[in-house]
């Protein structure tokens, strides 16, 4: 049969404004007044072990950027980022990170 048979079904993904809505923030991530290296984003983002479902809405988008879903706390997720970059060696014991959530201009 021939692509775009009426007996073949077709599928579609989901449109950007699906995860625009699923990922609606942005936060800048730094330390050391550096952006983080998305290693270490895309580390957390992956295999962070939180057992902490909210961290599920959590997606790295370039050194220093993470999209994030609406339900996720930002002290919450700054703390477990920190416990996380300090067991992976990444930062020193008594380092901090700064996540700045970005404003949408209209």
């Amino acid at each position: 049969m021939a692509v775009g048979s009426p007996n073949i079904p077709s599928y579609e993904l989901p449109t950007t404004s699906y995860f625009s809505k699923m990922f609606s923030r942005q936060i800048r991530v730094e330390y050391d007044g550096q952006p983080c290296p998305q290693k270490w984003l895309d580390n957390f983002a992956m295999r962070n072990f939180t057992n902490d479902a909210v961290f599920d809405d959590t997606l790295p988008a370039g050194d220093g950027m993470l999209e994030i879903g609406a339900r996720v706390p930002l002290d919450r997720l700054k703390a477990a980022m920190e416990d996380w970059f300090r067991k992976k060696g990444y930062i020193a014991k008594d380092a901090a990170l700064t996540l700045t959530e970005q404003k949408e201009t209209a």
